[in-house]
């Protein structure tokens, strides 16, 4: 298949072959996919590109002769066509794939990073539980922040799909670009984990689970897993929360036994996950492990023996007045695409990250418990070279010589959930900048934070 989830793109080494907007559109259409599943083909009038779009994100094919594409992957998609001359479909890694229907293709505005508004006013009252403020009263640079604006709609900063700030506990900046509206689901890819955080602690704060040290294994007695030890018999729910497995599972070594695209066609990603050999103790080596809170949920859901959106809906979501989302948790290769992610509204991502600034309190209602808010933002391990919560990320953004601590749920595409403590301050970011470099980090380091050098 596309083998789109590389760690980076590759630096498609084949020629380049010239082509138009106008021949690109011969493609445009629905086609099959993985079994039971469908992929978009659309021709950008912006970049003269071809793009595979499957659910939100986008992925440019380039042209390398007369119906040949190279994937980010840099495998080569070839299209098919019938004895009239028109395209019927597409062969990849020797799989056919049909074309479906020929005239479904997204509207060209998706392409242009406008705004929704013309001009900034304060964010719409929803009547949600966010109050709503002024940047200026509470302290921010309006100034920034009309400059972040035009560099965004400029397309200095592509593929940001939106920016909000909550400041002193008010919604006081809101911004839309592309297609997207404060009504737009977005998919939050691996920033989902910082949320299956959350529900462990309520189901350990509800007694559903014993303790963060309760042993994995243990709660699936049903599986015969390959490559048993003692030590795979010591990991506990904490360890799966640190990324401190020991398991032979780390997303940045392509010779990961573990590797998330063997794991993403598999039919059990716990099974997979927890059949992978150890190559290190319980609580030693962070390694980043997208099993690891896959296997969280489903403990979860083991133990309170409910499916976990629903838990969720019951002990996080309502309490938020979170009323609209889409969780298709089913870890099996029938997410192979989607990954098991949650999909928000960015406004309920910001009152997610508000929660946790006010530790685990909302509208008066203990909604997480304030020691397990401690906990998981507290440095538990080191993954990547970046400190590590319980499935949230322990950073720091230098802003003009000053440096900002702050806590994220970040995800491929740049989906950012940044809690800053000492600023008073949640910054939700979302984009589609996938397997390449955002631009989120840099949004807020140069347009939000600066305003608090004064």
């Amino acid at each position: 298949m596309f083998l789109f989830l590389i760690a980076a793109l590759s630096s498609f080494s084949q020629p380049h072959y010239n082509t138009t907007y106008q021949s690109l559109k011969e493609y445009q259409g629905l086609y099959e996919f993985l079994p039971g599943t469908t992929l978009v083909m659309a021709a950008s009038p912006k970049d003269t590109l071809l793009y595979a779009i499957i659910h939100q994100s986008k992925y440019p094919l380039r042209p390398i002769r007369k119906d040949a594409f190279l994937n980010p992957a840099d495998k080569e998609i070839q299209f098919i066509r019938d004895a009239s001359n028109h395209i019927t479909g597409y062969i990849s890694d020797k799989d056919t794939l049909k074309l479906l229907d020929r005239n479904v293709s997204p509207p060209e505005t998706m392409w242009y990073p406008r705004l929704t508004r013309k001009t900034y006013t304060r964010p719409h009252d929803e009547k949600d539980g966010l109050p709503i403020g002024d940047p200026a009263t509470e302290g921010l640079d309006t100034a920034l922040l009309a400059q972040m604006m035009r560099k965004i709609t400029d397309g200095t900063y592509p593929n940001v799909h939106s920016v909000l700030i909550i400041k002193n506990g008010k919604l006081v900046f809101e911004e839309y670009f592309y297609d997207y509206t404060e009504d737009s689901l977005q998919e939050l890819r691996s920033a989902s984990k910082s949320f299956v955080s959350a529900l462990t602690g309520i189901a350990i704060q509800q007694g559903y689970i014993k303790s963060k040290e309760e042993k994995v294994l243990s709660c699936f007695p049903e599986y015969a897993l390959h490559n048993m030890s003692d030590a795979k018999q010591r990991i506990t729910i904490e360890d799966l929360l640190t990324n401190q497995t020991g398991l032979d599972c780390d997303i940045s070594n392509e010779k990961s036994e573990g590797n998330e695209t063997k794991m993403d066609y598999s039919d059990d990603w716990v099974r997979f996950t927890l059949d992978l050999p150890m190559i290190d103790t319980p609580g030693g080596k962070g390694m980043y492990c997208s099993g690891n809170p896959v296997t969280l949920g489903r403990i979860i859901e083991k133990a309170t023996k409910m499916p976990l959106p629903d838990f969720a809906v019951k002990n996080l979501f309502a309490p938020l007045g979170v009323d609209r989302f889409h969780w298709n948790f089913h870890p099996d290769k029938s997410n192979a695409e989607d990954y098991c992610q949650l999909y928000l509204r960015p406004r309920d991502m910001a009152k997610f990250g508000l929660l946790y600034l006010d530790k685990g309190l909302w509208n008066g209602q203990q909604v997480v418990s304030s020691d397990w808010v401690t906990q998981s933002v507290e440095k538990h391990s080191v993954v990547q070279g970046v400190n590590y919560g319980y499935l949230w990320w322990l950073k720091y953004l230098d802003a003009d010589g000053v440096r900002y601590y702050g806590v994220a749920a970040q995800g491929n595409g740049g989906q950012k959930i940044y809690i800053w403590e000492q600023q008073n301050m949640v910054t939700v970011i979302t984009g589609g900048n996938y397997n390449v470099k955002s631009p989120s980090d840099e949004l807020i380091s140069k347009f939000i934070l600066p305003a608090f050098n004064r």
